[in-house]
């Protein structure tokens, strides 16, 4: 975010900005579990920042202790899948996760 007070900083120390992103599959925590344990190079963790990629099922990782209702109403649904972009190609990093999508159809 430009308005950031170390935008500049970042700006001088990286190519690119990472990110994290978060998407809801169909199927729930089954479709979620079935993409998750089909990557092999994204490795899965209840954290989100590192220098690798990381996957994560919030509704049963950081979200785990709130009831259903507390994640409903926090968008955070069973299928939810949260990745925190690493420093990986990135073809490398969609080739992990098609893996994954192929399982689902």
């Amino acid at each position: 975010m430009t308005s950031h007070p170390q935008h500049e900083l970042a700006k001088r120390q990286q190519s690119g900005f990472g990110g994290i992103v978060s998407f809801d599959l169909h199927g729930g925590r089954e479709a979620a579990w079935t993409l998750i344990d089909a990557t092999r190079l994204i490795s899965i963790t209840a954290n989100l920042g590192d220098a690798k990629s990381t996957i994560t099922h919030p509704a049963t990782t950081t979200h785990g202790r709130l009831t259903p209702q507390e994640r409903e109403a926090a968008g955070i649904g069973e299928g939810l899948v949260r990745i925190s972009v690493g420093l990986e190609a990135i073809a490398d990093i969609q080739t992990d996760l098609e893996r994954g999508f192929h399982l689902l159809g």
